[in-house]
This record gives C-alpha cells, sequence and structure tokens, in this order.
C-alpha cells in the first residue's frame, strides 16, 4: 500500500522532523496539530494544520482536534468495499494512509511529587487514541506508528518499496499500537482507582492492570512437562534482573532465572564486596569481606556440596583471581552474575562454553509491588526493604552482645531475609556457617543448619544466629546454645518470649530483639 496521506500529531516529538522530512520526501501530503504542526513549518516542511482541513479549529482548550468525521472517516474507510470509497468521494474525503501519534504524558504527569487530580485529567488525551486505535483497527489501508524507535524502519521500507508499506508491517504496527492504548489506559486506571472518595492516594488500587513484555519462551517450566515464558516489565527498574545482559552460556531456564533473581536481590543489599550463592531458591552461602575473592572463598566454605550447580552473584567487579579461585576449586555453576567482569576474568570465563554469565547495573531500587499469583486471584505486597541497623536491636538477655557479635547479628539477619521460612542461620566473622530453610517446624531449622556446619567442618562455638521469625518455644534456644552459638537475634513477639529470654539467659546466649520479622513464602 503506497502512503500519499500522513496526519502527525505528538507529544513526545523525538525524531519527528527526520521522519517528517522523510515522508515529504517520498511525496506524502502532511497533516498535522498544534505544536507538532509548527514544528514541522517552523523547519520548511509543507504542512496542512487539522483545523484548515476539516474547517473546523481546535476548541476547548485543545481537547477537541482530531474529533472530527473528515479525519476518523478517511482513517477508518475501508479500501476495499467500493461503497465505502463511494461515500468518501461523496463527502469530498481523502483517504489518511499512515498516523502517526503518541499520547499526552500522562505517566510523566503522575510521576510528579504533589501532582493534583486536575492536572492529571488534563493530561489524558482522547482524541490521541481514538485515532491509533481506529488506524490499528483499520491496518489493512492504514499505517499507525506510536513509537519513534520505528520511523528509521519504516523510511527505508518505503525506499526500497516505492513509498509502500507492506501489510506484514502494518499488522506488526497494529498489533504495537493497541498495546500502546491499552497501557495508557491501564496507567490511568490503575491511578485513579488508587485514589480514595477525597483524591488522597492509597497504597494499592481498586482494579489492577497488569502489561509486562514477553522476552522469550523458555525451554520449559519448573519440570520438563510443564511449558513458561520470561516477560519483563516494560520499563524494568535499574538494577533488577530484567535487566541482565547475557554474555555468554547457554539458554536461561525458569529455574535459573528464579534463582538468579533470589541471588540478585541479596547480594545488592550490602555495601561492602559480598557474594551469594544460590540453590534451589535458597542461600547455600553468603559472605562479606574486604575482597570478591575472600568473599567467594567463604561463601563457598559454608556448603560446597549445595555449592555444586548453583547460581553466583558478587556486588562488584569480577575480577581474574575469582575466577581462578572457581576454576581451582573444579566449581560447576549454572549463572555467574555481576555488575561488571574484567577483561581477563571473561577471556577465562568463556572456555566454559556452558555458563550462563550475565552482566547487570547495580541499584538498590524496589519496584512498588511484589506479586505472587494463587487460584483465582493475585497477592500483592510492599517489597521487604526493611534492613536492620544497631539502633534498632533491643538487647533482652542479662548478658550484652559485644560489637563484633553485633556486626555478625546484623549479617546473619541480613541473609535470613532470603532464606525461606522457617529460617536459621548461624554465621560467625562475616560469613554464613549453617542455614537450615524451609522447614515446618524452627527447632528442625535450627537443627539442619547446626548439621550443615558440622558436616562442612565448621565449628560453630561463638556463632552467632539469625532466625527470620519468634522462637516459639525454648527448643530451638537449646539446639543452638549445644552447637556453640554465643548470640542470638530475633524479631521477638512470641506468647514464650519470657521462656525463651530465660532460656537464653540459662545458656548464656546474648539475645537481641529487632521488632522486624522477615519471613519469605
Amino acid at each position: 500500500m503506497k502512503i500519499r496521506q500522513a496526519l502527525i500529531s505528538l507529544s513526545n516529538k523525538h525524531g519527528a522532523l527526520e521522519f517528517a522530512a522523510g515522508l515529504v520526501a517520498h511525496g506524502v501530503n502532511l497533516l498535522s496539530t498544534g505544536g507538532t504542526a509548527r514544528m514541522l513549518r517552523d523547519a520548511g516542511l509543507p504542512v496542512t494544520e487539522v483545523g484548515d482541513y476539516t474547517g473546523f479549529p481546535e476548541m476547548l482548550d485543545g481537547r477537541v482536534k482530531t474529533l472530527h468525521p473528515k479525519i476518523h472517516a478517511g482513517i477508518l474507510a475501508r479500501r476495499d468495499l467500493p461503497e465505502h470509497l463511494r461515500t468518501l468521494e461523496q463527502h469530498d474525503i481523502p483517504t489518511i494512509d499512515l498516523v502517526c501519534v503518541n499520547l499526552y504524558p500522562f505517566r510523566e504527569t503522575i510521576a510528579k511529587a504533589g501532582v493534583t487530580l486536575d492536572e492529571a485529567i488534563e493530561n489524558i488525551d482522547i482524541g490521541g487514541p481514538a485515532m491509533v486505535r481506529s488506524s490499528a483497527k483499520n491496518y489493512p489501508g492504514v499505517a499507525v506508528v506510536t513509537d519513534p524507535q520505528d520511523y528509521a524502519a519504516l523510511l527505508a521500507e518505503m525506499a526500497s518499496s516505492d513509498g509502500q508499506l507492506s501489510l506484514g508491517t502494518r499488522f506488526r504496527l497494529a498489533r504495537k499500537a493497541f498495546v500502546h492504548t491499552a497501557r495508557y489506559d491501564a496507567a490511568i486506571a490503575n491511578w485513579l482507582t488508587s485514589l480514595d472518595a477525597d483524591h488522597q492516594p492509597q497504597p494499592f488500587p481498586e482494579q489492577l492492570q497488569l502489561a509486562f513484555d514477553r522476552v522469550e519462551t523458555l525451554r520449559y517450566g519448573e519440570n520438563p512437562h510443564q511449558q513458561a515464558a520470561f516477560y519483563r516489565d516494560p520499563t524494568p527498574l535499574a538494577g533488577s534482573i530484567a535487566n541482565y545482559r547475557q554474555l555468554q552460556g547457554k539458554e536461561l531456564s525458569y529455574n535459573n532465572i528464579a534463582d538468579a533473581d533470589a541471588a540478585w536481590e541479596c547480594v545488592k543489599t550490602f555495601e561492602t564486596p559480598a557474594c551469594v550463592i544460590i540453590k534451589h531458591a535458597n542461600p547455600c552461602g553468603v559472605a562479606v569481606a574486604e575482597s570478591l575473592l575472600t568473599a567467594y572463598e567463604k561463601a563457598f566454605q559454608t556448603d560446597s556440596t549445595s555449592a555444586f550447580g548453583g547460581i553466583i552473584a558478587f556486588n562488584g567487579t569480577v575480577d581474574a583471581e575469582v575466577v581462578a579461585a572457581m576454576n581451582a576449586r573444579k566449581h560447576f555453576v549454572e549463572v555467574l552474575l555481576a555488575p561488571a567482569f574484567s577483561d581477563t576474568a571473561r577471556n577465562m570465563l568463556a572456555a566454559k562454553q556452558n555458563l550462563r554469565v550475565l552482566e547487570l547495573p547495580l541499584a538498590r531500587i524496589y519496584h512498588a509491588f511484589e506479586m505472587k499469583r494463587v487460584g483465582g486471584g493475585l497477592l500483592l505486597q510492599t517489597p521487604d526493604r526493611f534492613n536492620v541497623q544497631a539502633s534498632d536491636l533491643k538487647v533482652v538477655s542479662r548478658i550484652v552482645p559485644t560489637e563484633a557479635q553485633v556486626e555478625d547479628l546484623l549479617f546473619a539477619y541480613r541473609v535470613a531475609k532470603f532464606v525461606k521460612s522457617n529460617a536459621i542461620v548461624f554465621c560467625g566473622r562475616g560469613m554464613t556457617l549453617g542455614v537450615g530453610a524451609g522447614q515446618m517446624s524452627r527447632v528442625d531449622s535450627t537443627r539442619i543448619a547446626a548439621s550443615k556446619a558440622q558436616n562442612a567442618g565448621l565449628d560453630l562455638t561463638g556463632s552467632c544466629v539469625a532466625s527470620d521469625a519468634f522462637f516459639p518455644f525454648r527448643d530451638g534456644l537449646d539446639v543452638l546454645a549445644a552447637a556453640g552459638a554465643k548470640a542470638v537475634i530475633q524479631p521477638g513477639g512470641s506468647m514464650r518470649d519470657e521462656e525463651v529470654i530465660a532460656a537464653a539467659n540459662e545458656h548464656g546466649l546474648a539475645m537481641v530483639f529487632t521488632g522486624t520479622r522477615h519471613f519469605r513464602h
């Protein structure tokens, strides 16, 4: 289909001059509105304002510009129906073959601090979505352009095909256009339904509209008999796993992405050099140190058996020394991720062709919501951003923890936040010593954590222990004390707190309460 007439009406004018000039070069007549028309005219391009074209000026402070039969009939008329074409001829309405529109900046407006309802309402586009939807509906006769990223490719296609755009291109543009308007309307609906009767914002909208882009179809899901795909936010936050750039290795699997996300969310909470090793969504080794190399060596020492086939995340640049240490241990790794890799490290890793190496920016930013699908519904919550500080601790035992113990307790509690409940973490000297995860009783998690440390040949004498939730009975204290622990951090809040505190005093343990639980299901 040859493009003869185009309507251009843009809020985001990036690249518009070049695109319009390219259309003119192909003999296309330009229609435009308001600021876009002035921009084109100032650049010396021939353009007809929509008001002159329809015989009706823009009115109502610009609320009505393109809502006119001469515009929408020219867009919506089916080129394959003679009666439609006769109607256009009868009313002297030319066809509009290309519509280039993007919409008022509603998302940008509501992102501003202190935005009012009136400001938001005035940034709800009406004519733009109507033209986009009309054009997309009639894609056999109209090309609709909503993304500046498409300008160059469309001009190239027109240059190679005598000013025409193929049906396949028009269908692709139509699909993109419907996504564009759907997400625009979703943003409006989400924002408006998050306001109460007094127009005050609430944490969660009454009706939630979601939008994600498919990145890839995965080989299978958690198991080979399940199908799976990876979707990401249209604008993923900096520092999220969706921003990864794969440097080498096999395709990522469903479990790879889930475990890589768990590793990344954990490692990026530490300011000092850190290493996190994840296996089946749980940390099996975490450490902080003066260097990534030492952090890796300490994390690996926690549970070298579980670390086999795991996911490793670093919060700094991986260098040749780190890779050499992994090679020396013959450490088989599924995924390795970090903010950066030195050139030497990348050359060394290249020998492991199946190893998936991911590079992604480090940023401690969180999404507004975490989501979990359940049967017939969706659970939403705000992310667990809280990282306990020394000032948050309340000493409840007779023995007061030392500064070194406080440092290890804070480290252990931060790790426990990323361990499936019930979670128990033994640690010492900035490294995990034993991790107990996902048990139905807290005392079983305590026994498992102690047993793992002992199996790894790690001495728990003088260690510190974190529990993600309160100890419901004293039995957990009895187990960790028998293993050699000397300090405990937990949220408190059990009806048997006094019994648990008494057990800590009986065993000569220092115990602190945080007041904040970190369940992870």
